[in-house]
């Protein structure tokens, strides 16, 4: 059953060490089962019971899952190795269409914005006990999230999106809690939810954002949360519209205890507008990072959220990292007041680079999609076979495996960095990869 590893340990913290630890080295594979617990528990001379708090944790740290009779496995994708795993090497030569990066270009120069913090922080050094969050930082992206139609509230700033959504799932859900995620959706938000020892319910998407009829399933059958990306959805493009979030607002209206994450990383690089669900439910919060339009080491990201939730989300962070630095906020207020980045033209360039291929991919005959943002996403037959064609016209795409849990087989083109001359050639490599290889005769 376990091939050649055996597991190890006299207490549940042992166990359940030697079994994470063999899953980062691939000796349990994805889907291996173990054994039962009273097995084990013969085997390694300990009480039962020692064995099933190994496994409890094992399952709150989204390493195992347990599904009743037939017993505990290794996650399918768990924690420990994550999807980023499933990265294309590029090849010497090779176009990287799978990083998911923005276009260097298009980001704005930083030394300045950081050189004009730093000379402020050296007049105003931030000390222990001081406001953590730059008022003038506040003062504009309230100005923003007002315009924008989201609720009033307060706000607080994190780490970058990611870092936002762990602390608002933390703040309010227990190991073992299920949320409804975007089916395909970002690869790191569905490495997250299992890793807190939560449970994804897979939500089915369209252009349009979460189907309605999926979002109901999860919330029927015990969602707590649901993380939902407004605009430039990853992988798909997706952009919620008017008549969708209204739509989704019915739903939310009969799960009012539903906690609500937004996740607007497109915001100053789409042009599409926002239609937020945010106050539709209790405990709600939206996310707005810089990182796609200002460059992704810049690690700032604005949470706005009910006063419940950005009490607790502060007050955890208190005990962590304490604050996010006020250097990289102030620098931040600097770009954004004097223009940094042209978000039009921003919008304009990747929306010209990602209409043009959707529309080249069309004329062969192949289906895409991609309303908003950097990347393109096209179903394919054969997800392995697609990638693998692609890498040798020198292509690395994403495989859509990254980014899905029950949805169909894909590839993802991030259209960041591609120019007029690329679309046909890139178009024509993609048509080619996505056909059925030829059946062989043999003779």
């Amino acid at each position: 059953m376990l091939g050649e590893y055996p597991i190890e340990g006299r207490g549940a913290a042992e166990i359940a060490a030697s079994v994470e630890r063999a899953v980062g080295t691939g000796e349990l594979r994805p889907g291996q089962p173990l054994p039962p617990m009273r097995e084990l528990a013969v085997r390694l001379g300990v009480n039962p019971n020692t064995v099933a708090a190994a496994y409890r944790t094992l399952r709150e740290r989204g390493v195992i899952e347990t599904a009743g009779r037939r017993g505990s496995r290794i996650r399918p994708r768990p924690a420990t190795t994550g999807r980023e795993e499933l990265r294309v090497q590029v090849p010497a030569g090779g176009r990287d269409l799978a990083s998911g990066n923005p276009d260097p270009t298009l980001l704005p120069r930083l030394a300045p914005a950081f050189a004009a913090a730093a000379e402020e922080g050296d007049r105003r050094p931030v000390l222990y006990g001081d406001d953590p969050v730059d008022p003038d930082l506040v003062r504009i992206a309230r100005a923003e999230f007002d315009a924008d139609g989201v609720p009033e509230g307060p706000l607080t700033v994190t780490s970058g999106s990611l870092d936002a959504i762990e602390r608002i799932l933390a703040a309010h859900l227990r190991p073992g809690d299920a949320v409804a995620v975007e089916d395909p959706g970002w690869g790191s938000a569905l490495d997250l939810v299992p890793a807190l020892g939560l449970r994804t319910l897979p939500v089915g998407m369209d252009d349009d954002g979460p189907r309605p009829d999926g979002l109901r399933r999860a919330l029927q059958s015990g969602a707590r949360a649901l993380i939902v990306t407004d605009r430039a959805q990853n992988p798909t493009g997706a952009s919620v519209t008017a008549t969708r979030a209204r739509a989704l607002r019915a739903v939310l209206r009969e799960h009012p205890q539903t906690l609500v994450i937004e996740d607007d990383h497109g915001h100053g690089i789409v042009d599409l507008p926002l239609h937020p669900l945010a106050g539709t439910t209790g405990h709600w919060a939206v996310v707005r990072s810089a990182s796609k339009a200002y460059g992704p080491d810049l690690r700032v990201a604005i949470l706005a959220g009910d006063p419940v939730t950005i009490d607790r989300v502060q007050g955890r962070q208190r005990l962590g990292p304490g604050w996010v630095s006020l250097l990289p906020q102030r620098a931040l207020v600097r770009l954004w007041t004097e223009g940094a980045v042209d978000r039009v033209a921003v919008a304009r360039a990747y929306g010209a680079r990602r209409d043009a291929l959707v529309d080249a991919l069309a004329e062969r005959g192949v289906g895409s999609h991609g309303r908003s943002g950097m990347n393109v996403w096209v179903p394919v037959p054969d997800e392995t076979g697609a990638v693998a064609r692609l890498l040798q016209s020198g292509w690395a795409v994403a495989p859509g495996a990254r980014f899905r849990l029950n949805s169909g087989p894909a590839i993802r083109i991030t259209i960041s960095t591609l120019t007029a001359a690329d679309i046909a050639p890139l178009a024509d490599a993609v048509a080619a990869a996505v056909r059925p290889s030829p059946a062989r005769v043999y003779g």
